[in-house]
């Protein structure tokens, strides 16, 4: 269940109330007439099931309640309700299934964003990624990957064509390019730090490396890998399911793969670097595709439950 807490002008209060008892799938309506100081107006709140509430706060916005009032949406961690209960079970499909695009987009647009806090996770992620693959040891390399922000401009990008947003694409884009160039020159540096400190060595990059050889020799089944990894990860952050990200971020070898590419430029073994980069461009695409195709598709699913509760009444 959701929990909303709307601000409305008194003159739209009983439009808001009306459109709340109106939607199938929500219960415990309160109104508090004149409760509100900043922006002035009265206070309704009420619950909702999940799977009803994208379509609830769409018909919000359609009254311009986030721009005169306001729309707060919480999640209800535990409901002891017989209302409740009978609201998840009027509404239409499964709460696990349920998409919530204005918190799917308001995510992406946070996590899609050039900040410095993105820019040093990322480094740190590809600097601790170049130590494992120049000492060859995965432990390390898994770990970089879980550190590595980079899924939510992905998950950025493929919102963003879903809902035919151009801003947010290009903010997801420059974001991602830009965090990923950053990352790479700083890590370039860090590498020739070491081999000045005589921790780093260029026999260690012309190394076998058995357990990392992989980040540089791209085939199919990396893309196929992101692919799987992009869909995972889309349907953790469209269910709620975050716990299932960490599995997503240790599957690809994005932050790998520009770790090595930075450090094999370093030493001028540009072999490795143009390996590592179609390695880290055909994770990045995979994912991306992926995400698109997953979100498209629950979109459409969506549409179908709508139409088909719709047909019913």
């Amino acid at each position: 269940m959701l929990h909303l807490r709307l601000i409305t002008p008194a003159g739209k209060t009983d439009d808001v109330v009306r459109l709340i008892e109106t939607t199938v799938g929500t219960a415990h309506l309160v109104v508090m007439t004149g409760a509100a100081r900043d922006p002035v107006g009265d206070v309704v709140m009420c619950d909702v099931a999940r799977e009803a509430g994208d379509e609830l706060i769409g018909a919000l916005r359609e009254l311009e309640l986030d721009r005169i009032g306001s729309i707060a949406v919480e999640n209800i961690d535990l409901s002891l309700s017989d209302r409740a209960d009978k609201a998840e079970d009027d509404a239409p499909g499964e709460g696990a299934d349920a998409v919530l695009w204005e918190h799917l987009a308001d995510a992406t647009h946070e996590e899609s964003t050039l900040t410095v806090t993105y820019v040093a996770f990322l480094t740190v992620a590809t600097m601790l990624a170049a130590c494992g693959v120049m000492l060859d040891n995965a432990i390390l390399i898994v770990g970089a990957m879980a550190v590595g922000p980079e899924f939510g401009p992905l998950a950025g990008i493929s919102t963003a064509l879903v809902r035919k947003a151009p801003h947010l694409v290009w903010r997801s884009l420059w974001a991602l390019l830009a965090g990923f160039a950053a990352a790479m020159v700083l890590t370039a540096g860090f590498s020739w730090l070491l081999d000045t400190l005589g921790l780093f060595e260029k026999s260690m990059v012309e190394a076998p490396r058995p357990n990392t050889a992989f980040i540089w020799k791209p085939d199919w089944m990396s893309f196929v890998v992101a692919f799987l990894a992009g869909i995972a990860g889309t349907l953790s952050l469209t269910s709620a399911k975050s716990g299932a990200l960490i599995g997503v971020a240790i599957s690809v070898t994005t932050v790998p793969a520009a770790a090595n590419a930075a450090v094999a430029f370093s030493y001028r073994d540009y072999s490795q670097t143009w390996g590592s980069t179609w390695q880290l461009l055909a994770n990045l695409g995979g994912i991306v595709l992926a995400g698109t195709l997953t979100l498209l598709a629950q979109k459409w699913f969506w549409a179908m439950q709508r139409e088909r509760t719709a047909q019913l009444t």
